[in-house]
C-alpha cells in the first residue's frame, strides 16, 4: 500500500500571531530563507541643476525612477571604492 503524505492547511498569520503571543514556539512556520532586509534612512543631497538633469535623462533612458539612478550609482562608486582599497593594501606573504 502507498504511503500518502498528509497535507497540511495553511496556517492564518493572526493563528501564528496569537501563539507567539502565548510564547509557543512558531519557526516551524518560517523558512528562515532569504536575505534580511535592511531599514531605510531618508537623506536629503543638494545636487547642481544640471547633474538633476542628467540624473533625470539617465532615469528616463533606462526607464526607471531618478531615486533608482541615484542608488545603482552610489553602490557602483561604493564597489569601486572597496575594490581601489583593497588594491592598495599591501598583501602580506605567508
Amino acid at each position: 500500500m502507498k504511503k500518502t503524505l498528509k497535507t497540511t492547511k495553511p496556517v492564518a498569520a493572526e493563528e501564528i500571531a496569537k501563539m507567539a503571543d502565548r510564547v509557543k514556539d512558531v519557526s516551524r512556520f518560517f523558512k528562515g530563507a532569504g536575505r534580511k532586509v535592511q531599514p531605510i534612512q531618508r537623506v536629503n543631497v543638494d545636487i547642481t541643476a544640471s547633474m538633476l538633469e542628467e540624473l533625470d535623462e539617465a532615469a528616463q533612458n533606462l526607464n526607471v525612477s531618478r531615486q533608482a539612478v541615484i542608488k545603482t550609482l552610489v553602490r557602483q562608486a561604493l564597489d569601486q571604492h572597496y575594490v581601489a582599497q583593497s588594491a592598495r593594501r599591501p598583501r602580506h606573504a605567508s
